[in-house]
């Protein structure tokens, strides 16, 4: 990582330094192109900090590392937030990438040969042009809150799941919790377990899966029926879900209107693994209700009537891309603000443009970063992949000092 002058030029410039970023550098190094990482943070994997201090990563530490440099065994079979961040410098600095924190990119545009990046430094404004452009900003960027009436004028405390820390800093014993996705339900545990008075509000039925089953993670279990067609899938996933959750409609949850697999592919909804919210569920410290309605001044009223006075409303609510200020007057991106393209895919207009981190898969979003980092390095490199995979075998990076591989 450096803070030294920027060039005019450089083959691939990637914006980000979160997993997928720093993926799709190591990546383009090790196919022998030279890559210039920028990140308006002060460190790498800086989303990554601003979670709560619960999270552990979902997927098993074995089916999480990035290429080049598994996860440490010291951290753990689910590895904490804090040991991620920690994964994440020594790999930058295992790969020795071109790291530049502090640098903002501001807007990607098609020159006359390649692309151009505007980017700011402080006082500092630049262009830098590549040939290359990965576009690595992380697919949880920008809170997201739904328009509900009144919100504006709700004089109650609310905040999103990206302010929320832990229990001693909201300083609540009545939470609503809005949303039963993977971080409502942990932030929902997360009080519970503190002895708070917890409601979780459910528009949608969510799949909950647990983390392990038998002691297999979920993430191999779903690897292993990831070739079947998505209805076989659902099947198996199914009898899983059965077997190791149970039936919940009489603690507040009826079955989810999709399989796992088709409420991913069609919905773009994951399942919800579970980390203590059954446990909560279960123990009467979680009480699900119906979703919220409206807001007025004092109370939240939900779908079903019922009005709430709690001293805090997180709203576990998801996040948008926010990749309109970046790229939004190019066209490439769906009414969703999702990339119209991932991975090694080019729209024919924008040849040497990708995004990587936006397919958000089941079987592990940042066991996929590494694969599709590695399929977009072999696309603007030119070498086959044949060739890709022999530039690998003879640039393994040596261990980290720490020598904690």
């Amino acid at each position: 990582m450096s803070d030294y002058a920027l060039p005019t030029r450089i083959p691939t410039v990637v914006i980000g330094a979160g997993p997928a970023g720093l993926a799709a550098a190591a990546e383009m190094k090790r196919a022998g192109v030279e890559a210039i990482v920028f990140d308006k943070a002060d460190r790498v994997g800086s989303s990554w900090a601003g979670h709560y201090d619960r999270l552990h990563l979902h997927t098993s530490r074995g089916l999480s590392g990035l290429p080049g440099f598994r996860i440490p065994r010291r951290y753990g079979r689910w590895v904490a937030r804090d040991d991620v961040l920690r994964y994440l410098a020594q790999y930058a600095v295992v790969h020795d990438l071109d790291v530049r924190l502090g640098v903002a990119a501001s807007a990607v545009e098609r020159g006359q040969d390649g692309w151009q990046v505007a980017w700011s430094r402080g006082d500092e404004h630049g262009v830098i042009a590549a040939n290359t452009v990965v576009i690595a900003t992380g697919y949880n960027h920008s809170p997201k809150i739904s328009d509900w009436p009144g919100l504006d004028a709700y004089t109650g405390t609310v905040l999103h799941s990206s302010a929320y820390r832990n229990p001693e800093s909201l300083g609540a014993r009545d939470v609503l919790v809005v949303g039963p996705g993977n971080s409502g339900a942990e932030i929902a545990a997360d009080l519970a377990e503190a002895g708070a008075t917890v409601s979780l509000a459910v528009r949608t039925p969510p799949n909950i899966v647990r983390r392990a089953v038998v002691g297999i993670p979920s993430q191999a279990l779903i690897l292993s029926m990831a070739a079947f067609p998505l209805k076989v899938q659902d099947a198996l996933a199914g009898a899983m879900q059965r077997v190791a959750v149970g039936d919940l409609r009489k603690y507040g949850i009826p079955k989810a209107p999709r399989g796992i697999a088709t409420q991913q592919a069609r919905d773009d909804v994951t399942p919800t693994l579970d980390v203590g919210l059954l446990r909560a569920l279960k123990a009467g410290r979680v009480t699900v209700v119906a979703a919220v309605s409206r807001f007025t001044p004092d109370a939240v009223v939900l779908a079903d009537g019922t009005e709430l006075h709690p001293d805090a409303v997180v709203l576990a609510t998801g996040f948008r891309r926010g990749l309109e200020p970046l790229v939004g007057e190019l066209g490439v991106l769906a009414r969703s603000g999702r990339p119209l393209i991932n991975a090694e895919a080019q729209l024919p207009a924008y040849p040497g443009l990708f995004f990587l981190g936006y397919s958000n898969p089941l079987t592990g979003n940042l066991r996929q970063l590494g694969i599709d980092g590695r399929k977009i390095a072999i696309a603007s490199s030119g070498t086959s992949p044949r060739q890709a995979a022999k530039r690998r075998r003879l640039s393994k990076p040596t261990a980290y000092p720490g020598g904690e591989n």
